[in-house]
């Protein structure tokens, strides 16, 4: 993610596959989307580091392409010591882009690490390695989960943002409204980074519904209505995901959003189809 040398306009998120089949469709996924010129490529990393072997390597396969690509990096689970060892790996292997992140806790771990939340995740980054690594850090329009109350998880992600992140990319959403309103209690505690709508393409309702239940974002009661009547028609879905999903992006790039963060699912046409929509 080359610093403030233009637009931040559209970057993609894979998955570490853990199939060789599933590996070779990445590649593909890669290349289809890397002739859209993103700004960066970002890699999830499992509960507790869990696919933290794959997450490198699919961050190297996926580097190939010549386009930034930022793996993500979790605290909880994972010790300073450990951490300062990814850092330097990353830094040998010309990785300056990460996105820093709480994490989940694995089932069955018994320790939480030395680091409990992101904020002092980015510190600990920064304190190691200066200015080296560009970091995106996770913003929650709808709030996250386990916070109280929205206000509560704004003061949260402001700390983490003067803790030393340079942008934020949100959990997906389907309200832009909640995005705007997040960006402007943000903005009042004095965030003035980038804040990134992360985007969710809808090709299957069922995965979906469990997927957003997870992890807290609403799916709005109109929305769920429509995917139902649907039943299994996936032709159907896909093309109201694609209208519902398109509308969402233009409007949020009218109202000032600086980029779009597209969660592919390791899926290049769903997202293509958005995209081309934008124009």
């Amino acid at each position: 993610m080359s610093r403030q040398e233009h637009p931040l306009g559209i970057s993609f998120e894979f998955f570490p596959p853990n199939t060789d089949a599933g590996r070779e469709k990445l590649m593909h996924t890669r290349d289809q989307l890397a002739a859209r010129n993103p700004r960066f490529f970002s890699v999830t990393y499992g509960a507790g580091g869990s696919t933290q072997a794959r997450t490198r390597e699919v961050v190297r396969e996926v580097g190939k392409s010549g386009i930034t690509t930022a793996p993500h990096l979790s605290c909880i689970g994972s010790e300073k010591a450990q951490l300062r060892d990814l850092l330097a790996q990353y830094r040998e292997e010309g990785i300056d882009s990460l996105v820093a992140l709480r994490g989940d806790m694995p089932s069955g771990m018994a320790s939480i690490g030395e680091l409990r939340y992101a904020n002092e995740l980015v510190e600990f980054i920064r304190d190691e390695t200066g200015d080296y690594f560009e970091i995106a850090v996770a913003a929650y329009p709808e709030s996250h989960p386990q916070a109280p109350h929205l206000d509560k998880d704004v003061e949260n992600f402001a700390r983490k943002m003067k803790a030393g992140a340079n942008m934020a990319i949100t959990q997906y959403f389907f309200t832009a409204d909640a995005y705007f309103h997040f960006a402007d209690k943000a903005r009042a505690l004095g965030v003035e980074q980038p804040i990134i709508p992360g985007i969710m393409p809808i090709t299957n309702y069922t995965k979906l519904a469990r997927f957003s239940d997870a992890c807290g974002a609403e799916i709005p009661r109109w929305i769920r209505k429509q995917l139902e009547s649907y039943g299994d028609d996936s032709d159907a879905i896909a093309a109201f995901g694609t209208e519902v999903v398109s509308r969402l992006c233009q409007r949020l790039l009218e109202g000032g959003a600086p980029g779009l963060h597209f969660y592919t699912l390791n899926q290049a046409a769903p997202v293509l189809k958005i995209v081309d929509n934008l124009g």
